[in-house]
């Protein structure tokens, strides 16, 4: 199997020392495996707004690492949201991932609807249309293989997709996903419509099976019924072996089928996310790692 694979890792801004001692000791454990680019979110609820800021500018003085700031339409004014922008542009990022963003308690996200801040956005589509005037961003979306929880169905999602493409967005990030051929099928549709922007699939490490499916069911995300199975009954200390097996079968498969770019969604840990690339690695598909992760 011969690619040219890339990979992207996400990490999210530290709330404390502990934490940004870890963010840091995560990197510096990744980065052998020379991402294409590391991600950084911007909270529930617009809540690290500062610390995304902060992260994003610590990264600059990296320059072999080139980081992409979340950008979300909750918890802050139009006019706010593009001067963050233009202050990201003197930094030097020319890359955005634009969402629309999450009620600080996603668990509501089912219960209610969308609240817009007073002076804000309604849509990342708006966003979107905003950071195109201002500066030549290049705009990166989030894509939804199973649909948005709040989309009515998959074709509404997919007018959402054609919108926000029209306005500016030239590549997107899945929601992460366990079940490949739900991503396939969604492909599928995508040629169907003629939309032909790289898609990155998105990949979550099983780190705790208990709470992703708490996490999964608020993303719609589902969960196979072989994956259960094999956390059923299963002891903690074989879960990171397990994971591991699972995350590196789901990225070999994508591979396999063309998809020579992943986007892991870290949670600020190495373990894992380091131990499948270690795999990938091993595969030679990705040439410029070396093993010296678990030195």
């Amino acid at each position: 199997m011969k690619t040219n694979l890339k990979i992207s890792f996400e990490f999210f801004p530290p709330k404390n020392l502990k934490m940004y001692q870890n963010l840091w000791s995560a990197l510096n454990k990744l980065k052998i495996f020379y991402p294409d680019f590391v991600s950084i979110t911007y909270g529930a609820g617009g809540s690290t707004r500062q610390r995304t800021h902060d992260t994003i500018k610590k990264f600059t003085y990296r320059p072999s690492i080139k980081p992409i700031p979340h950008l979300t339409c909750i918890g802050d004014t139009r006019n706010s949201i593009k001067k963050l922008a233009i202050d990201y542009w003197k930094l030097g990022i020319r890359s955005i991932v634009v969402i629309r963003g999450d009620p600080e308690n996603i668990e509501l996200t089912k219960k209610r609807k969308f609240i817009t801040f007073p002076n804000g956005y309604n849509y990342a589509s708006e966003l979107i249309r905003d950071l195109k005037k201002i500066r030549d961003f290049e705009i990166i979306i989030a894509v939804f293989p199973e649909k948005h929880p709040e989309s009515k169905n998959i074709a509404e999602d997919i007018d959402n997709l054609k919108r926000k493409i029209d306005l500016g967005a030239t590549k997107g990030i899945t929601q992460f996903f366990f079940d490949n051929n739900k991503f396939y099928d969604f492909m599928n549709i995508l040629q169907k419509k003629n939309i032909k922007i790289p898609i990155i699939p998105g990949i979550l490490p099983i780190i705790n099976f208990n709470k992703l499916t708490e996490l999964a069911n608020n993303c719609n995300a589902s969960i196979p019924k072989r994956i259960k199975n094999l956390y059923k009954n299963k002891k903690k200390k074989y879960e990171f072996n397990l994971s591991t097996d699972i995350a590196t079968r789901q990225c070999l498969d994508l591979v396999k089928n063309g998809f020579n770019n992943l986007h892991f969604y870290t949670l600020n840990r190495a373990d894992l996310t380091g131990k499948i690339c270690s795999n990938l690695t091993k595969k030679k598909l990705i040439k410029k790692s070396y093993d010296a992760f678990w030195s």
